[in-house]
């Protein structure tokens, strides 16, 4: 015969409540405080066999929590270094994937350095740059000079989008001449980059590419895709 039900006293509940201040700190806190107390259940099992049951148990109940990562490559892999990670090293299973190491986990990655330091002219970016030393590195020719006027278009065009609206192409070929270490010098050429017009007409075409097609249908359908009523007139008719 089932025991009788019974009933709890209150205040023994409520002084054996576990508040999260008490509560040991959550690792990956995504996951959750039950989740947490599984691996560290399954730490404390002295059975090798029926620890590693459990380790597998736990990493399905992982991967249901995000069925959004489950096509995702080398999902398994994370999964099982966030298990060993959340018992702090403690586990001892065997994992299909080689186990980590504390000092690897908790390593710091290397400082990445800027590309430059206070750059003189911001507005042409470091893709110009580049550029340049590319056109520093080739021989004289036909290819050379097409890249050079290539380049000195493209500056004038960014000089546009950032600075005033007219600019004339003997500043364009003071600063090509600067950020070259004075390898491309076209202050003394005839040549004619493209007028600003043309320059700032280009920039309103790749801004305009934005805008959606269907913006002008807007007005004239209303939001079932129907044409707006018109009532007509027929007063004057005979």
């Amino acid at each position: 015969m089932p025991e009788k039900y019974i009933k709890e006293n209150a205040n023994e509940v409520v002084f054996n409540l576990e508040y999260n201040a008490e509560r040991p700190h959550l690792i990956i806190p995504e996951y959750g405080r039950h989740l947490q107390k599984l691996i560290d259940q399954a730490t404390e099992i002295e059975d090798r066999e029926t620890r590693n049951k459990a380790a597998r148990y736990i990493i399905q109940v992982m991967g249901s929590l995000n069925p959004h990562l489950r096509d995702v490559l080398d999902f398994q892999h994370k999964l099982w270094d966030q298990i060993f990670i959340m018992s702090d090293f403690k586990l001892d299973v065997d994992s299909p994937y080689p186990i980590p190491t504390r000092d690897v986990i908790y390593l710091k990655p290397e400082r990445l350095a800027y590309p430059q330091k206070n750059p003189k002219y911001r507005f042409y970016g470091n893709n110009i740059k580049t550029m340049i030393d590319v056109a520093n590195s080739w021989e004289e020719g036909e290819m050379k000079s097409a890249l050079v006027k290539v380049i000195a278009n493209h500056m004038k065009k960014s000089y546009l989008s950032w600075n005033k609206d007219t600019v004339t192409d003997a500043v364009i070929f003071e600063h090509l001449y600067e950020l070259s270490g004075g390898k491309l010098n076209l202050l003394q050429s005839s040549e004619e980059l493209l007028t600003t017009n043309d320059l700032m007409r280009t920039n309103k075409k790749m801004s305009n590419k934005n805008i959606p097609m269907n913006s002008g249908k807007a007005k004239t359908n209303n939001k079932n895709g129907k044409k707006p009523f018109v009532k007509k007139n027929n007063n004057n008719q005979k």
